[in-house]
């Protein structure tokens, strides 16, 4: 296993900026609020913790690319940031989630509200769910896993079509599994930056998707007709399980925050690292870095203090309610606990 560790005045200057008015902008942090980013930056801190990399397909060896610090950000042409006309993220659930129907109005629920304690300042809306015989897409069977898929670049252009006009962007969410062309053999998700706009898969965040017993896999070879939507009706969509739950929210805010224009990160742990496998998307942690967190914050202009406590809120809220449908939480405890911490740290309180 390597450990990337960056030396702390890198850090520093990643996040601070060696531009005079980006320097000033930070200045604009509350005491408490500077306290956070750069203690997050020391080694050893217990807050933000090194990359690690476990293998060779992990995603920094496998696709090198320049960091991306804070001044990068803030000049890149392509970056996105709200504002008063377009201020909307808006989720597109595509096909069925979950079994049941009042399961899967929750979870899609629990996703928007957890989106939009995450982007804490903006607005998420759902637009009504839509099946996949009205996108007109594309669809095959895996010839690995047996699988039904979609075509994801023809549900980008079945959501260009949908998105509203006081969008800042639009996402398509779906438990079916992608790919974006015949060669590839399936993607998690695809977006389009320029147009504000992606589609993502859960699909494959079910325990058992790569085992032979995995029920979505098609028992029987059927010859596939275009067209013929009739075999996603009942199709199998995986149970909403606490862990298939984090790895949904992690994988939403991961894609959404490319569309503001946050490249993947390679200072600390953070939720906008880049992961090629399943093992490596686990692995990363569930929030922001400080590096990455100014550049959200710049873009939508939050303080840190009330989007942690949005966040905690929608952890607790619901969780200790009994009942077959109250919000399955067990696997953000974690992150609960995280959260805190960083509460103690902005009210000034000693942990």
């Amino acid at each position: 296993m390597q450990v990337i560790e960056h030396p702390v005045e890198r850090l520093h200057t990643a996040l601070r900026s060696t531009r005079k008015d980006l320097i000033e902008t930070y200045q604009q942090f509350s005491r408490a609020e500077k306290t956070l980013l750069e203690e997050g930056l020391l080694p050893g801190n217990s807050l933000f913790n090194p990359i690690t990399i476990h293998s060779n397909s992990d995603w920094i060896p496998a696709h090198p690319e320049d960091p991306q610090d804070f001044q990068s950000f803030y000049i890149n042409p392509y970056r996105r940031s709200p504002s008063s006309g377009h201020n909307t993220i808006y989720i597109q659930t595509i096909g069925s989630f979950g079994e049941g129907a009042v399961v899967a109005v929750q979870y899609v629920e629990w996703l928007k509200d957890y989106c939009q304690a995450f982007y804490y300042g903006l607005v998420v809306k759902l637009l009504p769910p839509v099946t996949v015989a009205s996108t007109a897409c594309s669809f095959r069977i895996n010839d690995n896993t047996h699988n039904l898929q979609l075509h994801a670049g023809e549900l980008l252009n079945f959501l260009k079509k949908k998105k509203p006009r006081d969008a800042f962007c639009i996402v398509g969410i779906t438990m079916i599994d992608l790919y974006p062309r015949e060669s590839w053999n399936f993607v998690f998700g695809q977006a389009s930056l320029t147009d504000g706009m992606g589609v993502f898969s859960f699909a494959r965040y079910d325990d058992n998707f790569y085992q032979r017993s995995y029920a979505g896999r098609l028992k029987k070879n059927i010859k596939l007709k275009q067209g013929d939507y009739s075999v996603f009706e009942n199709y199998y969509t995986p149970p909403i399980t606490s862990t298939l739950l984090l790895r949904s929210c992690k994988t939403l805010t991961h894609e959404i925050g490319h569309i503001f224009g946050v490249k993947h990160c390679q200072w600390l742990n953070c939720v906008m690292q880049g992961s090629n496998h399943l093992e490596e998307s686990d692995r990363r942690a569930l929030d922001l870095c400080p590096i990455c967190l100014r550049k959200l914050q710049s873009a939508i202009g939050f303080k840190i203090a009330d989007r942690y406590k949005a966040l905690l809120h929608w952890i607790e809220d619901g969780a200790a309610s009994s009942g077959q449908n109250s919000k399955p939480t067990q696997a953000f405890q974690e992150y609960k606990h995280w959260l805190y911490k960083c509460l103690r740290i902005l009210e000034g309180e000693k942990s």
